[in-house]
């Protein structure tokens, strides 16, 4: 009965060494991921460097393009520093503390996840704009101070609509890691008289560290290629752009030149994906690392 079972077993071993399942799986995901990612940025790259090196250098160094560089840098280090702490913030209450409402905040934080991201826009021109009902308040701040602060159709707009957008990628990363680890450590070391911060610095982070690296890697890229809600609160290019609307205006200004620098401006965002990707990958191999030790 055992010769039997192993005879089987060997048998079934050699139709899975030699069955061509993986082989076609494999030369699929392979085909698709040239096909919808290696080509398409390749072809930015050759389509930026075609008409030749200086029409690059001029395209990537031209003021509108050095403003959107500027403007996006800004939206995305601020969009990141706020997500950052409000999402440790989030975890953390929804994580170690039950309390009635758990469950809506739980789900408050998916919202930019449904909602399209020109209906967020719109909602902060509909906040902050001319005719929102925050105007009124915001207006008797400007006459108090002396200040002449704008929420839309500026900087700081399209700071909160990158907020916006990019708000649950921290905390949906610390989240499931903070609920498998549990409370037992935090309350073994509260009834031993640590204090809160002691607490989270001592024995949660390092739990959470490579997850709250990857959300911030996750939150870092998709601040850097937002596009719906920026284009909806920003009016003004050389002032108000990010690299992904300055790409849009060149390419709809529909002349040779301007399509080419309009493929050249995207290959800095090209560049800034990969290097964010990198850096994934980078805290993967570390985080797998540890994990192993």
């Amino acid at each position: 009965m055992k010769q039997e079972n192993k005879l089987s077993g060997s048998a079934t071993e050699k139709k899975k060494k030699g069955s061509p399942i993986p082989v076609v799986l494999i030369l699929i995901g392979a085909a698709f991921f040239v096909i919808m990612l290696i080509l398409p940025l390749a072809a930015v790259i050759y389509r930026s460097l075609k008409d030749g090196l200086a029409l690059y250098v001029s395209a990537v160094t031209a003021e509108n393009t050095l403003s959107a560089l500027k403007v996006t840098l800004i939206a995305t280090g601020i969009a990141v520093g706020v997500n950052t702490f409000f999402g440790l913030c989030a975890s953390w209450l929804v994580t170690k503390f039950d309390f009635r409402g758990r469950h809506v905040l739980s789900t408050l934080i998916d919202i930019p996840f449904s909602i399209s991201p020109v209906i967020a826009g719109l909602a902060f021109i509909m906040t902050f704009g001319r005719m929102g009902w925050a105007t009124p308040a915001l207006d008797w701040i400007n006459s108090r101070l002396g200040t002449d602060i704008a929420l839309v159709f500026s900087v700081p707009g399209v700071v909160l609509a990158t907020i916006f957008v990019t708000f649950p990628f921290v905390s949906r990363e610390l989240i499931p890691v903070m609920q498998a680890q549990g409370n037992a450590e935090e309350e073994a070391a509260a009834m031993m008289g640590a204090k809160g911060f002691t607490i989270f610095r001592k024995i949660t982070f390092p739990h959470i560290k490579w997850a709250l690296l990857y959300g911030i890697i996750l939150c870092a890229a998709r601040a850097l290629g937002e596009f719906g809600a920026v284009y909806a609160v920003s009016k003004t290019r050389g002032k108000t752009f990010t690299l992904p609307l300055e790409v849009d205006a060149l390419y709809m200004a529909g002349s040779a030149d301007s399509i080419t620098q309009a493929f050249a401006v995207s290959s800095l965002l090209v560049m800034m994906a990969i290097a964010v990707l990198i850096v994934k990958q980078i805290v993967e191999y570390k985080g797998k690392k540890e994990e192993e030790k």
